[in-house]
This record gives structure tokens, sequence and C-alpha cells, in this order.
């Protein structure tokens, strides 16, 4: 039978194309295709044939009307693909290349689900005009109905029924109190799986997390008989299995024959587990042929386990994120406390040293002027260094504040770098290390978008760690332009400038560089009672440069090897290259 939509067609279709989509007669069964149909670029169908309309219509039926055909196929509860999004991409996509394609799709319509085989053509245009419209020609795969693969309920002997539900039943209760004994995942996925398999005597029993919009499951928990082959692990293609779309789509138990390579054609019943209507999870169990017809008393015990199931599931998701969550507070107050005895140390330190200093100057105690001025020097010393301290303990407070004030604008780099050359070379020197600083080659200065004051804090900052941690060799202070175009407060700037701090120090292991970044963190305590500090340098230099539009990574291949500090700055102006 042939079908073609009778309003608006001349406004859809080119003239060229009247014929062929107009098609009434039933000639387009002469193409050998079971199916064919026309569709427009939103997906709506313009004529369709099928040797298995019938399947379609209402048996109640009496009369078939061509446009209500076409008006209910293009309904949104009509003859619609199981993932409309990636089918309606692929017709545009042909439409737009004007190249034809082969799929497998599954379509639903009422209570059914098909899987047809499709090739989708172009209905090619006339010159110079764009394809409105696809030529689909396909055939029927499988069908859930009650005459192929979906169970109808089983009518039995109601004593069989009854001893059934209790065994059943038993299995339902067995589940639901172990699951509630544990709020540990991995133990209710495991539990639930071997119980099912054992008592059941199944084949093979899986448990799939899911969470909404992904396309795939992964199996995470099983029970399989020892000559079967293991699926933990492996990942499902849902689309592939049209009961995992199924169950999915009506929150439903399905029973379904399975096209999956390691279920080898198997009837399986699948079960979605969910919490407040969400589904979080697939349950599916294998089926013998005999067995394959269940009682609809035996499919609400089905519902009854996933429900149990999804609402333990909801619940030990939650336990452990709130245990991440307590963890995670723990750890921060832990950081914090030892943080604030760093501190501690770190202000007591150079204040009882100028406390020391002081008297003994107040106090007449030095052996003449001489040694007074190398008193006061170097109380004067540890008063620069107890401000630093401090200076740093109230820019990490701003900064978490929101309350960082950043003067942006143009900063000429090599004025940067002369001035943090300035600072710096004397404290290596006095280390007996090499101070290198190497800027890119260009015929003009490099400008940066960044607050000077801020840029000079961190590179100082960087080059400070570096020296500190630093024995023998030297620190280079380098910089390269990356032509790169970047966006910073709806601004864009034609690249980006990667500064380089590069020693050759302690450096850090590979599993411990993830705490530099973090607040009131060093690698570890005895780093801090060695070298001193807050251990807030990096966290504040971080924090600083990505409030100026750039990132900041840390490099060391291990203790002993080295480390290398890097950050970016927007690129003011585009310099000219030597």
């Amino acid at each position: 039978m042939s079908i073609t939509a009778n309003s608006q067609l001349s406004q859809v279709l080119s003239r060229n194309l009247e014929s062929i989509v107009s098609n009434t007669d039933g000639s387009w069964a002469n193409l050998g295709a079971e199916l064919v149909y026309t569709q427009d670029w939103a997906g709506r169908f313009l004529s369709f044939y099928w040797q298995h309309l019938d399947s379609l219509c209402d048996p109640d039926s009496t009369s078939i009307n061509t446009a209500q055909i076409i008006a209910s196929l293009n309904q949104e509860d009509g003859f619609v693909p199981v993932d409309k999004s990636a089918y309606l991409q692929r017709v545009q996509r042909v439409m737009t290349t004007l190249v034809p394609e082969r799929c497998q799709c599954w379509f639903i319509f009422r209570q059914y689900l098909y899987e047809l085989e499709l090739v989708i053509t172009p209905v090619m245009p006339s010159l110079g005009n764009a394809a409105t419209s696809v030529l689909v020609m396909g055939r029927l795969l499988q069908v859930t109905d009650k005459k192929h693969e979906v169970v109808a309920p089983l009518l039995i002997n109601p004593s069989d029924l009854v001893l059934r539900s209790q065994q059943h039943q038993k299995i339902v209760n067995r589940i639901t109190s172990n699951i509630r004994r544990t709020l540990d995942l991995d133990v209710i996925w495991q539990q639930t799986v071997d119980s099912l398999g054992e008592a059941l005597q199944l084949d093979r029993c899986i448990i799939c997390p899911y969470k909404p919009g992904t396309k795939s499951v992964k199996v995470i928990a099983e029970y399989h008989q020892p000559h079967i082959n293991s699926m933990l692990g492996l990942e499902i293609d849902i689309n592939s299995e049209f009961g995992f779309a199924q169950t999915l789509h009506t929150l439903k138990p399905t029973v379904f024959k399975s096209q999956h390579p390691y279920f080898h054609k198997q009837y399986l019943l699948t079960a979605v587990t969910c919490h407040q209507d969400q589904p979080n999870g697939i349950i599916a169990i294998t089926l013998r042929d005999e067995c394959k017809s269940l009682t609809a008393e035996e499919l609400e015990l089905a519902k009854e386990v996933a429900d149990q199931l999804g609402t333990a599931i909801a619940h030990a998701t939650l336990y452990k994120e709130l245990l991440a969550a307590r963890f995670e507070a723990e750890e921060a107050t832990r950081r914090k406390s030892e943080f604030l005895a760093n501190v501690s140390h770190e202000i007591r330190t150079p204040l009882n040293g100028i406390i020391g200093f002081l008297k003994l100057i107040l106090d007449d105690m030095t052996d003449g002027v001489e040694e007074e001025r190398e008193y006061l020097q170097e109380s004067h010393k540890l008063s620069v260094h107890l401000f630093d301290i401090i200076q740093d303990i109230l820019d990490f407070a701003k900064i978490e504040a929101g309350k960082t004030d950043l003067e942006l604008g143009s900063v000429n780099l090599h004025e940067l770098f002369v001035d943090v050359s300035n600072s710096m070379r004397l404290q290596a020197e006095q280390k007996n290390l090499s101070f290198q600083v190497q800027m890119p080659d260009t015929a003009d200065q490099i400008m940066v978008y960044g607050d000077y004051l801020r840029l000079k804090q961190v590179m100082i900052n960087l080059v400070g760690n570096a020296i500190k941690f630093t024995h023998e060799g030297g620190i280079t202070l380098s910089a390269d332009v990356v032509r790169k175009k970047t966006r910073f407060q709806d601004q864009e700037f034609p690249g980006l400038v990667k500064v380089r701090v590069a020693d050759t120090g302690i450096g850090v292991s590979l599993d411990q560089q993830d705490k530099l970044f973090q607040s009131f963190s060093q690698v570890d305590g005895s780093r801090t009672r060695q070298y001193g500090g807050t251990g807030l340098g990096l966290a504040i230099s971080q924090k600083l440069v990505e409030a100026m539009g750039g990132e900041v990574h840390f490099y060391s291949l291990g203790e002993g090897l080295g480390s290398t500090v890097t950050f970016t700055v927007p690129l003011y102006q585009q310099p000219v290259l030597s």
C-alpha cells in the first residue's frame, strides 16, 4: 500500500520531484524494497509505503485515510526514531553533502519497537538549489510486537502461579534485606546479581549504572556460569539493544531477544532501576526459551526489585558523596591547622630575632657602633621577611574574599623582566647560583595585558621559590610568544606570552605534584621546617594569573631533577619578530 501526504506538497517539493513523491498507485512495491518513504529537512514524512503497513494501522479501523495516516506518523508520538536527534542529524547531513548513507535504526510506534535497515538518499535538486528531501529505502529486521519478540503475559495454572509468586517474593525480600544492610555501592550491585543468579539459576545477570543522556552503559557487576565468558567492564550501546532503549523509555520491564554477541540471541529481561522516577541503572538477566513468557505478576516483581535497588543506589550514592565531602572538609581543616602551626612558627622566628637584636641594642650590650649597626641591619632584614609573610596571608585572604583589586592595562615585558632580575639576582648570587634571563627575539617591545605589580609579585614569588629550593646550578627566567588568539573579559587578544621559570633544584615527585596548588599546603611538612614559607605562594600566584586571563602549570620529572613553572598572560599587541 502506498500513502502520500496530499497537503502543501507543492510548497515542499520542487516541480521535478512531484511525480516521484506523489506516487500513490503502489508502484513503489516494484522497487523491491519493503519500506520506501520520503522526508523533509525536519524529518516529517511526505510519502510512505510499507508492506507491513497494517501493523501501524488501528485494527478497528474499517478504512484507511492516507492523509490521516501520514498525520499520525508525523505526530510527536508517531512513527519516530528512538534516537531522534542522531537520526535527524544523519538525514540533514545527507541533504547537505548529497552523499547517501546506510544505517540500522530503531523506530518506536505506540507500544512497539521496529529495527530497520535503511539507505538514506538525497533527492537531487535542480542545479543551484539545495536538497529539501530524502528518499529512504529499507527493510524490517525485527519488531517487538505480540507476533514477534515481545512476549505477552502468560496464563498458567493458578496453583503454579501461587508457587512461582511465593518463590519470587522470597527473592525480592532477600535482596531487599541484603541491600539495606550496606551503603557500599559495589557490595549492593554484586549482592543483587549474585542473589538473582543463584536463586533463579541464571546463565547470566548483569547490572549497569546509567546516567541520563548517556548513549552507552558499562557492566559494573555480573553473575555468570563458569562456562560463559565474563562481560564485566564491557560497554553496551543502548541503541543497539532495543530492550535497553525500551525499558529506559517506558521505565517498565521488557522481555526481548538480544542481538549482542555475548548473549547469543538469548531472551533477556531488562528492568530499569529508578529513584523518584529518574533512572540510575539497568538490570539484565537471561531467560531460558521455555521461561520467556512471564506473568504480569512476575513482571511486577521485577519492577519491585528494580525500584528497591534504585532507591538503594540513590542512597548509597548520596552517602558516598557525603563521605567524599566530609573527607575533603577534614583534609581542608587538617591543612589549615598545619598551616596555622607553620605560620605561627614563621612569624615567631623573625619576630623573636627582631626583639632580641633590639633588646641587645637598648641594653647597651653591643661592642661598639659597628656591631650595633650590624644588629640593626639584621633586624631590618627580619622585619622585611616578616612583612612578606603577613603580606602573603593578607593577599590570600583578599583573593578568597573576591576583593582583589587589579589595574589591568598594557605592560612592557622587558621592563618587567629587568625589574624582577634586579630584585632577585643578588639573592641567587648569594647562594652561588646562576641567574639567566632570556627574552623572545623581536624587533620591537613585547606588550602584555595585565597588572604590572601583580605580574611582578607572581614572578618574584616563582623565582624566589626556585632559588629557595635550588642548591646548585641555577635559575632561568624566559618567555615565548604564542600566536594563538584568545578572549578575556569580552576582548580578543592576538596571542599569549608564556613566561617560564626553570631551576635545577630538588624537584617534586610525580605523585606529590597535585598538592602544590592546594591552599595552605606544601609537599610535606618537613620542607616547611627546612625551607620555611607559608605554603601559599603557588596558590596565590595561580589565582592572580587566572584573574588576569592566564594559566599556571608545574612540571618536574621527579625528585632531584629540577622544576619548571610556567604561566601565560594575554598579548596586548602583536610584536614584530626579528
